[in-house]
């Protein structure tokens, strides 16, 4: 099937699904279907929708169907010794770019570099009138309006069907190195909070509970010249704990207990709930491996104006994965969600209940 074919595939198939009233559930490496709801609805499997269209090394752009696997693209971006600046996880050998958009899912590197939505440069999208409209384009603009192509990242497909993907992507560091010291929470959180005031190519920080992890990314001379003020000790397998954390392979994360992400401000002093912690991005995300309730944590994060949101080991059709939206937030989503699918047919119940 060409590329235009299956497009077009796709488009019938939803246009006969908005005939019918028929939900889809879209689909394409199912990696992540852990995060969120379980949403109703046939399946619609995009993962045949595949492949590089256009990648010019030296614009730092790269164009791919949704469907393309992400690790197809990391292997031509590694090629030309480029990166994905956000270090998304895969969570599986079959994680595809639209997945890893659509959950707008950032890694280690993700405080130093920025989100996934910050590279999305444009996209295609087959929207819930089944129509087949673009967004933005291959070069960074400065214009006025909203940027829609960046609302697809994080919308976990309930406003449509991703059908191609612009991103930036950036040069491959030319050196790294991790450091490691032992410092119980306050101590680290408060090295990771002063470390990031001060101008050190610091590309990624994590603290386990018993060890503080710094990366640093960047030339030869930076790198080099900044071990001695930071101080630690160079740990040799500085990529396999970044891909631990990264991938949730670390023992922290090996737990039949319910598993919280609290996005909070850096300097949040450590928060009060029974429960492990693992901080990264400055103290900004908190992992959370907890039995305590829903209501209890989320409550925690809302006083300290931060959000909560259940990541693993939860009942997937429970009203409190996501941390609960304000009415005005609310009303915001649904209207969002009428003008994109004003029939409801994609990703129903995938973040709330209501759409």
């Amino acid at each position: 099937m060409t590329t235009q074919d299956s497009s077009l595939d796709l488009q019938a198939h939803v246009k006969n699904a908005i005939k019918n009233n028929t939900a889809l559930c879209i689909q394409g490496g199912n990696s992540k279907s852990f995060y969120g709801r379980t949403p109703i609805g046939q399946t619609l499997k995009i993962n045949d929708h595949s492949g590089i269209i256009n990648y010019e090394p030296t614009e730092l752009v790269i164009t791919a169907r949704a469907g393309t696997p992400l690790k197809e693209i990391e292997y031509a971006l590694l090629e030309n010794n480029q990166i994905l600046p956000f270090e998304p996880p895969h969570y599986g050998n079959n994680a595809t770019l639209g997945g890893t958009v659509a959950c707008n899912l950032s890694g280690p590197r993700r405080a130093a570099a920025g989100a996934a939505r910050d590279y999305m440069l444009g996209c295609k999208v087959l929207n819930g009138k089944g129509e087949i409209i673009s967004f933005g384009g291959e070069v960074m603009k400065n214009v006025a309006g909203y940027d829609v192509s960046r609302l697809m990242a994080g919308a976990l497909g309930t406003l449509g069907v991703l059908l191609e993907v612009s991103l930036k992507v950036l040069p491959r560091p030319e050196a790294e190195i991790t450091l490691t010291l032992e410092h119980n929470t306050e101590k680290a959180l408060a090295k990771i909070i002063r470390l990031a005031q001060v101008n050190f190519p610091i590309s990624a920080n994590c603290y386990d509970g018993d060890r503080l992890f710094l990366r640093l990314s960047g030339t030869e001379g930076a790198v080099e010249t900044s071990k001695k003020p930071i101080g630690g000790e160079i740990i040799e397998t500085e990529h396999d704990i970044w891909q631990k954390i990264k991938e949730q392979q670390h023992g922290f994360f090996m737990t039949d207990q319910p598993l919280w992400r609290l996005s909070v401000a850096a300097d949040t002093p450590p928060i009060k709930l029974e429960g492990k912690w693992l901080y990264e991005w400055n103290g900004a995300l908190r992992w959370l491996v907890s039995s305590a309730s829903a209501e209890t944590i989320q409550a925690a994060a809302k006083k300290i104006g931060g959000h909560a949101t259940r990541y693993r080991g939860h009942d997937q059709n429970h009203i409190d994965v996501f941390h609960p939206l304000s009415p005005a937030l609310l009303n915001l989503h649904k209207k969002l969600k009428h003008a994109f699918d004003p029939h409801g047919i994609f990703n129903r119940g995938r973040m709330y209940p209501d759409f």
